[in-house]
């Protein structure tokens, strides 16, 4: 029996997953939209059936780290002019470089479209080069991009990766209308450039994450999201309600009373990365290795147009004192194939933070004391440390210690797979998600 099968039996139609709405039929507790609770109770579906996280320190492969570039005001993308060049910026992501590159390099693309040469260098080679430079290939540039290291030893190697659009982003009350405007075109030319690109080639696609959690109408452990201070980013006619599902007891094999499961889009960075490479290089593109230390060091360069996307590079470079670092460590586990989901959830015996603190319902955040796994095919990814202002590079074992030991603690309490059913599986939505439903999700 497929995912499908069971839904449709469990009375949701697939349209829970696009913008009719989610959970019509929830248990009475379950929460909807709003906050409030279902009116009638429903009979309860066939469980979730998942295959088990083999949580252990002896599976533990390697700890990486990554410094987001974050900006205040969130990212600068501009045209300037240096001497009789044309200098685009396009950079300070935050956790969103991945997200919101796409849309980015378009707008880049469209700003060098001022220059009636068709020469363009890209500075860079995480995800916000690389996506421009395509971009401006599909325009007719001939791009070369100037790097000091390349895929897998750039920043966007080190990122947890999939669509969140606002994470670490931008302070609220730094918003401008115009940088709002840049924001939802990125976000929304994005989206749909990632769906386009769902499949093994480029290591996009649609995961089911579950947030394991004792109380539905709350943030469901970092999954339900309340996206203050960024609900207005969209539009109002593309807002939509949360993509989230209520299993109640009985339904999920989690430490939990209930569980929200929700549709996301994930990215492996190292397939995405090297597969956005080989797409430069068969567009007849150029990649050479190379440090700039000032902004007169650009003027050797022969391309009439240069594109800024250094990230942190350009707290030097440009003298951004704006940018600041967010150090992010993540540690994997042995992978697991038969893992497909990814999931998050206070262990049990661990109190609950208190509310406003990291993890505690007050809008996202990072606490090191509840369990998080996004399966990859290069390993099982947990925790997601955010920590401002920190360049170090070297690995935090407490933090190391204490998400490693909260992923031991709340996956062995997890209910094994019931060895006569198929494994639930994720499945593509039969319509997207709206885009701020990925408002509350951190990267």
């Amino acid at each position: 029996m497929t995912r499908r099968d069971l839904l449709r039996n469990g009375g949701l139609a697939l349209a829970s997953f696009g913008v009719g709405g989610c959970a019509k039929f929830a248990p009475r507790h379950a929460a909807r939209r709003g906050g409030a609770p279902a009116e009638a109770i429903r009979a309860p579906r066939m469980p979730i059936n998942l295959a088990p996280v083999n949580a252990s320190w002896d599976r533990v492969i390697r700890t990486t780290i990554g410094l987001r570039p974050h900006r205040d005001s969130g990212f600068v993308l501009r045209a300037d002019k240096l001497d009789d060049k044309l200098l685009v910026h396009n950079y300070g992501h935050g956790g969103a470089g991945m997200s919101l590159a796409w849309g980015c390099g378009s707008m880049v693309a469209d700003f060098a479209m001022q220059q009636s040469e068709r020469r363009v260098a890209v500075l860079g080679c995480g995800s916000p080069g690389l996506t421009a430079a395509r971009q401006l290939q599909r325009r007719g540039f001939q791009v070369t991009i100037y790097a000091m290291s390349i895929p897998p030893d750039t920043t966007s190697n080190m990122s947890l990766a999939g669509y969140t659009p606002v994470s670490g982003l931008v302070s609220p009350d730094k918003r401008t209308p115009a940088w709002d405007a840049q924001f939802r075109e990125a976000a929304e030319i994005s989206y749909r450039q990632l769906q386009l690109m769902v499949g093994a080639g480029y290591g996009v696609y649609w995961q089911d994450a579950y947030s394991a959690t004792d109380n539905p109408n709350g943030g469901g452990g970092g999954g339900g999201g309340n996206n203050e201070g960024t609900g207005d980013l969209l539009p109002e006619h593309l807002r939509g309600p949360q993509n989230r599902e209520v299993l109640g007891p009985g339904e999920h094999p989690f430490p939990s009373q209930y569980a929200i499961r929700r549709t996301n889009l994930r990215i492996e960075p190292s397939i995405y990365l090297e597969a956005l490479v080989r797409d430069v290089w068969r567009n007849g593109g150029r990649i050479e290795i190379r440090k700039f230390v000032t902004p007169r060091d650009l003027m050797s360069l022969a391309e009439p147009v240069i594109v800024n996307c250094t990230g942190l590079g350009s707290k030097s470079l440009f003298n951004d004192d704006e940018l600041v670092p967010v150090k992010g460590q993540l540690t994997v586990l042995v992978p697991q194939s038969e893992v497909t989901y990814s999931a998050s959830g206070r262990p049990p015996g661990m109190p609950a933070p208190p509310p406003g603190a990291p993890g505690g319902g007050g809008g996202g955040g990072f606490n090191p004391n509840n369990a998080t796994m996004n399966a990859r095919s290069d390993g099982l990814v947990i925790g997601n440390m955010m920590e401002r202002g920190n360049w170090s590079l070297d690995i935090n074992e407490e933090v190391r210690k204490r998400v490693v030991d909260a992923a031991v603690k709340f996956f062995s309490a997890m209910q094994a797979a019931k060895p006569d059913l198929p494994l639930t599986r994720a499945e593509a939505p039969a319509s997207p998600p709206r885009v701020d439903s990925f408002f509350d999700l951190e990267s």
